[in-house]
């Protein structure tokens, strides 16, 4: 293909297809079926799956910038960026060193995921996610378009975050070395969901199956099975009986 780069410690599996200007790095291993647009960059050691599709623009295994004054981007070895089998990667998504994505999973066009980060299996990243560092993202998830997940922030399996939810781990709003103590990422246990445009602000529980309606703002850990509205957000009611995740027939 037209100008492109595989160095020759690459491997990539049979049957796979790439486009032109790609770049393949050292030890960048690739596996079998896949299809690779055009201007692919993939750097040391990333290792990709069968049948994965990446689409043109996208930067596998990225190394992460440290500002000066970072307060969660650390000099620090990093694994290697593995995707999972079967997954699709659109256009101009950067992914990471040290991010280890699972399985048919989908990160839609110009999604970010930062390094230390993990993403279960069958979960689906929207258009323009922002995924920061030293995140745990479930299996069966689905982060909306222009979602954004604060570094140190873990979200459990079939969690459901609606487009342009931000979620924020300063108290300290960037003053005062103070805040270096407390950084603390938001926490969506199984099955929680947050509406359209819901703020949750730092070291936030939204327990199972708990519910953030749409605009609210969450001040306060959200008991399980319990839907909270408002600004700042208040107990509303339970979730209803048939919207339970244990009412969805789903196997895992």
């Amino acid at each position: 293909m037209m100008n492109t780069v595989i160095d020759k410690t690459a491997r990539i599996g049979e049957n796979t297809r790439y486009g032109n200007f790609c770049v393949f790095g050292e030890n960048v291993v690739i596996g079998k079926g896949c299809f690779i647009g055009n201007n692919v960059v993939f750097h040391k050691s990333a290792k990709i799956g069968d049948n994965v599709r990446i689409d043109d623009g996208a930067v596998i295994g990225k190394f992460p910038m440290k500002a000066a004054n970072s307060a969660t981007t650390k000099e620090q070895e990093l694994p290697p960026a593995e995707i999972g089998s079967d997954c699709i990667v659109g256009t101009n998504v950067v992914v990471y060193r040290g991010c280890k994505i699972g399985k048919k999973v989908l990160i839609a066009d110009l999604s970010t995921v930062r390094e230390n980060v993990t993403i279960g299996d069958f979960t689906i990243i929207g258009r323009g996610v922002a995924i920061e560092n030293f995140c745990k993202i479930g299996r069966y998830c689905k982060l909306e378009t222009n979602v954004y997940i604060t570094a140190h922030s873990e979200l459990e399996d079939r969690v459901f975050v609606a487009p342009c939810v931000a979620t924020s781990n300063d108290n300290f709003v960037g003053r005062t070395e103070e805040r270096f103590k407390h950084f603390k990422g938001v926490t969506i246990k199984k099955g929680g969901r947050i509406g359209v445009n819901a703020t949750i602000l730092p070291g936030k529980i939204i327990g199972p199956d708990g519910l953030i309606a749409a605009g609210a703002v969450l001040t306060q850990d959200c008991p399980a099975k319990k839907i909270m509205t408002g600004v700042p957000a208040k107990p509303m009611r339970d979730v209803p009986e048939e919207q339970l995740l244990e009412n969805q027939g789903w196997k895992d």
